[in-house]
């Protein structure tokens, strides 16, 4: 354990359970019906309401060998090509052999994909992908779909959910295992402030850290919440250098911040073409698959031209497509981008890339199990070894499927009871940033951090972080005066007041921290990570994972494996034992200090 946790007023209300689920897309949600269906205590967590997480922002669809004439083996293929030599295979494998299964099972629990005239599930292409193999729903409206159907499934079960809740840290027991979370909820209802959730397992499901960028695709929810606090439980993350920015994203304008509206790759799947201000097709002859390359193919090749011609976007065309395609396949984004003031029935669209999704996270085991006794990670926020160094399109909501199963039937097994620990001591509360630090945070790693990096770039994104990170420590005051009221404002020199901004900002900051020092760390261009002075992959060195944790000093600490070998995370102690055994195999790994 770290002995880091942020500053906060004490619980001041708790609930008991005997699994609490953090998050509300299909990976939280999936778990927790699981989890409940066998007959456990199951709380559900979430941000802000059931359906406003990243599930349902998902256009393209969701990818599974369902096909005529395709094969888990091939998605295979596929997933370790896009990935860059950094898949899990194992992993991989798992996911495509379960995956058609959950998919079906998905459909059973009243999920409707679109289908042809004869019954059969349609079927689209995407980037990376060999075959006709995602699965799409309302034309461009699959995470709706699915959030749809898992929402309502959670309703239908009489969940106990709390909605609007900022998770803080983790409660561990005195052997160190886990024993539930502190959040804090936001407005009015049964639950108000800051409290607790008392359980035995926890699983995160937070979603992304898209926000750490000034442009995302991300919700303004996706502020690395869980990665945040897994690390200041002491839990290991790997690969958080690997941010897929997505190739397409509606380009509004040079300074435009937050969340921007996607152009779904499935455009480029039905036939649509990437050109330049005079209409030439740039992506031919680049990859065999042309418009269909992995997404880091093609938002390097997309960058590549946009500095090539000194402009700030590249054109989408897709209006060979005519007014009924668009309006029965993409109704989504023709909305979106009518909305802007832009019609792809008769003029191209205007892209660029924007930060999209994080291939790394909590690192876990094929049953989601983390370095941290009784925590599980799935989704977005873990690191399963399923997307290496560059997610394959459409795998997102597959691996958030398939392993959130894997995660409940590892927490039915084990039937963790409720009562089973007590809580061990909190550890001494950290300064927290001020809530208009966030902006300086995000404007720093698009800076520094974004598509293209370099060391130059990376050192200075780092210093920065570096300073902002002491200033807090220096201007905090007593923590002990922060929690309970007595420090002054947000600005004030006795440091900032806690609160969901404050929280926010103070997880960005972390997560910024960890990443860039990894992204200096790996001196290559592998997959989504892309180092201008160091242009070409380097298997040699550099085929291996960057695993981080965090000191008590709030510092991170890089280690790298002597192979490609994503290495196993031990099962879950049992608590007499959870303090001295070690929780990781035995593996060629070498301790590095942050750059």
């Amino acid at each position: 354990m770290t002995g880091i946790r942020l500053t906060a007023p004490a619980p001041g209300w708790s609930i008991d359970a005997d699994v609490v689920v953090v998050g509300s897309g299909v990976a939280g949600l999936t778990a927790a019906l699981r989890c409940a269906a066998a007959g456990l205590a199951t709380v559900v967590v979430t941000k802000a309401r059931l359906d406003d997480g990243s599930t349902r922002w998902a256009q393209g669809g969701i990818a599974a060998a369902l096909g005529e004439g395709d094969t888990p083996e091939q998605h295979l293929d596929d997933t370790l090509v896009a990935g860059a030599g950094l898949c899990d295979e194992a992993a991989v494998r798992t996911l495509v052999t379960e995956g058609p299964d959950a998919v079906r099972r998905l459909i059973g629990t009243g999920a409707h994909f679109d289908t042809t005239e004869s019954g059969d599930i349609a079927l689209t292409r995407e980037g990376g992908h060999h075959r006709r193999r995602i699965a799409h729903a309302g034309g461009d409206a699959t995470g709706a779909e699915i959030s749809r159907t898992l929402v309502e499934a959670v309703r239908e079960a009489a969940l106990h959910t709390v909605e609007n809740a900022l998770v803080l840290d983790l409660l561990t027991d005195a052997e160190g295992r886990t024993a539930g979370i502190t959040l804090h909820v936001m407005g009015e209802g049964q639950h108000d402030g800051v409290g607790a959730v008392r359980a035995p397992a926890v699983v995160l499901a937070t979603g992304g850290m898209g926000q750490v960028f000034s442009a995302t695709t991300n919700p303004a929810v996706s502020t690395g919440d869980g990665v945040a606090l897994a690390l200041r439980a002491g839990a290991e993350v790997s690969d958080l250098e690997f941010v897929q920015f997505h190739p397409t994203v509606l380009f509004l304008g040079a300074d435009s911040e937050g969340q921007q509206p996607l152009v779904s790759e499935a455009v480029r799947g039905e036939g649509a073409h990437l050109v330049d201000a005079s209409g030439t097709r740039f992506m031919v002859g680049q990859h065999e698959l042309a418009e269909l390359a992995p997404r880091d193919i093609v938002a390097k090749a997309i960058t590549r031209r946009m500095q090539l011609h000194g402009t700030e976007h590249m054109y989408l065309d897709a209006r060979h497509f005519g007014a009924e395609m668009w309006e029965q396949r993409f109704p989504t984004i023709l909305a979106a981008c009518r909305a802007h003031g832009i019609d792809p029935v008769t003029e191209p669209i205007p892209v660029a890339p924007a930060a999209h999704y994080a291939s790394g996270g909590i690192r876990t085991d094929l049953r989601g199990r983390t370095t941290v006794p009784g925590l599980y990670a799935c989704g977005e926020v873990a690191c399963t070894g399923v997307h290496g160094a560059n997610r394959l399109a459409s795998n997102s909501l597959l691996e958030g499927l398939v392993f959130a199963e894997r995660i409940a039937a590892d927490i039915v097994e084990d039937r963790p009871r409720a009562d089973a620990a007590t809580d061990g001591p909190l550890p001494a509360p950290s300064p927290l940033l001020a809530p208009e630090v966030r902006g300086t945070i995000q404007r720093i790693m698009t800076r520094g951090a974004g598509v293209l990096r370099s060391a130059e770039s990376l050192a200075v994104a780092a210093d920065e972080l570096e300073a902002l990170h002491n200033s807090a420590a220096e201007a905090v005051g007593t923590a002990e005066a922060v929690e309970t009221g007595e420090a002054g404002e947000a600005g004030d020199p006795k440091g900032a007041v806690p609160g969901v901004e404050a929280w926010e900002a103070t997880n960005l900051l972390l997560v910024s921290r960890v990443l860039v020092a990894a992204a200096r760390r790996r001196e290559e261009t592998r997959g989504c990570h892309w180092r201008e002075d160091r242009p070409e992959r380097d298997d040699e060195n550099w085929r291996r994972h960057l695993v981080v944790r965090l000191t008590p000093e709030r510092q991170p600490v890089l280690r790298r494996t002597e192979t490609e070998a994503f290495g196993p995370v031990r099962p879950a102690q049992a608590p007499d034992c959870a303090a001295t055994a070690p929780l990781i195999h035995p593996a060629d790994v070498t301790e590095e200090p942050q750059p």
